[in-house]
């Protein structure tokens, strides 16, 4: 973590700075922002393109659809801010983020994230730069940018400061293999469906068993791969 002197910086190396903060002004991680526990930088990847017309791409060798975003470009982009942890490249060819990555870079004093755009980035220039490269999921979108907000924040609500209470985020979906078990609040009783009688209890063994086997429930239903995953740490729940 930043030292008790310095700020988390988010960095953002992008061709649309105004883009940001963007959501980030709101809720949990703008409240963070306005209290000065975290800060948010941008670099306009142009500014750094060394020519009148402010190029960042160029048509990729092989010949293809699109535009490539140039390696010196980005290069020089990064020189100047010259990031004290390693940079982070948004990119569907990247291994899925976790939480145990989102942790990770939270735990950094700071975060660099690359936003792309066209048909990709140079590969020497994420070579050179040693990036890790991650991807938000099976989709594709425009650019980078949406999706290092979804990082950003991701990373804030971990910062110390941001959440109220502590344990909301040791209950949460991927936190000990498994994902988050089924919430109720009132009514007790809505178009017929009613909230389970184990929460009503007021026994917090039994309440913590149901929602235990929910949990597990949930993440065989909806994500084998992730139960499959943690299998032998989720053998205490009853399948």
């Amino acid at each position: 973590m930043a030292c008790a002197n310095d700020l988390w910086t988010a960095r953002v190396y992008t061709i649309f700075p105004e883009m940001f903060p963007g959501p980030l002004e709101f809720s949990l991680a703008g409240a963070g922002l306005k209290r000065s526990i975290w800060t948010i930088e941008t670099v306009d990847i142009r500014a750094h393109s060394g020519d009148k017309h402010r190029t960042v791409d160029g048509t990729p060798y092989g010949g293809g659809p699109g535009m490539v975003m140039r390696a010196d470009v980005i290069d020089s982009a990064l020189a100047a801010a010259n990031p004290r942890t390693q940079p982070v490249y948004l990119t569907p060819r990247g291994r899925p983020l976790t939480q145990k990555d989102v942790r990770r870079l939270a735990a950094q004093e700071e975060l660099n994230i690359l936003c792309g755009r066209f048909e990709g980035v140079d590969e020497r220039v994420l070579e050179a730069r040693n990036f890790d490269q991650v991807c938000m999921g099976d989709f594709i979108m425009s650019g980078g940018e949406p999706a290092a907000i979804a990082l950003i924040d991701a990373c804030v609500r971990l910062l110390p400061g941001i959440m109220g209470n502590k344990e909301s985020v040791l209950e949460e979906s991927f936190e000990g293999g498994l994902l988050e078990y089924p919430q109720y609040t009132r009514p007790e009783v809505w178009k017929g469906r009613r909230v389970p009688k184990h929460l009503l209890s007021g026994h917090h063994e039994k309440i913590n068993e149901w929602r235990r086997e929910a949990a597990a429930k949930t993440t065989r239903e909806q994500r084998p791969d992730l139960w499959a995953l943690n299998r032998d740490c989720n053998m205490a729940v009853k399948d």
